[in-house]
């Protein structure tokens, strides 16, 4: 029978504390949270390897280490509304539940919505709600946040996300920029956002937020 217990230990002491991730809500969520219970069965056995996991369909389970490092500059607190786009099976709306106040979890199939709220719940994880709707729309109804995380890379990043955030709000957006893609933090200040550089990292882009095409004659 698999440990996985010693696997999330083994998780956090090779890719979560070497990355410089050492706020203990962090790593109190990432050795508590079964990684394994949010992924398809095919998959559990590679749900503490390091790397971004393929969940089918050019989507992914963010790698711990981007997932902490994110968590990390975001620097949650336990009064926060938290809006979680593209968590799929709902780990990282898990993680977070931990050190917020209340998650919205958005994905854009029914079926999967239904499913990651299910296993929300029976993980304990009662203060996530999932809704559906499409990623690049955000959750408005439910806002605004505080904090907004997004589970995959963007080429463009709508306004109408950013406009979900409360004054003084932030967001960890993976910019898809050459090789390698960029961890920024924004801040919504005085109604405009400012950015700071995080950290590299890379995703595929989560749907809705490619680039958009020149518009020509």
């Amino acid at each position: 029978m698999t440990d996985y217990a010693a696997r999330r230990t083994m998780m956090v002491d090779t890719q979560i504390r070497p990355s410089d991730v050492t706020r203990f809500p962090i790593i109190d969520a990432m050795l508590r949270v079964p990684r394994e219970a949010f992924v398809p069965a095919r998959l559990r056995e590679a749900a503490y390897l390091g790397g971004n996991l393929d969940l089918g369909g050019g989507r992914v389970m963010l790698e711990p280490r981007t997932l902490a490092k994110m968590l990390d500059a975001l620097d949650i607190e336990g009064d926060d509304l938290v809006l979680d786009i593209g968590p799929m099976h709902g780990y990282s709306s898990a993680v977070i539940a931990r050190m917020a106040e209340a998650v919205i979890g958005l994905e854009e199939d029914p079926a999967l919505v239904e499913e990651a709220q299910r296993t929300l719940v029976e993980n304990g994880a009662d203060n996530v709600v999932m809704v559906a709707g499409r990623l690049a729309e955000g959750a408005p109804e439910h806002g605004p946040y505080d904090v907004i995380v997004l589970e995959g890379a963007v080429e463009h990043l709508p306004e109408a996300i950013t406009d979900q955030l409360k004054e003084g709000g932030r967001i960890a957006c993976l910019f898809a920029e050459g090789p390698l893609g960029v961890v920024r933090i924004g801040y919504r200040i005085d109604g405009r956002m400012n950015w700071r550089y995080a950290f590299n990292a890379g995703a595929p882009v989560l749907p809705g937020f490619e680039r958009r095409a020149a518009f020509t004659l």
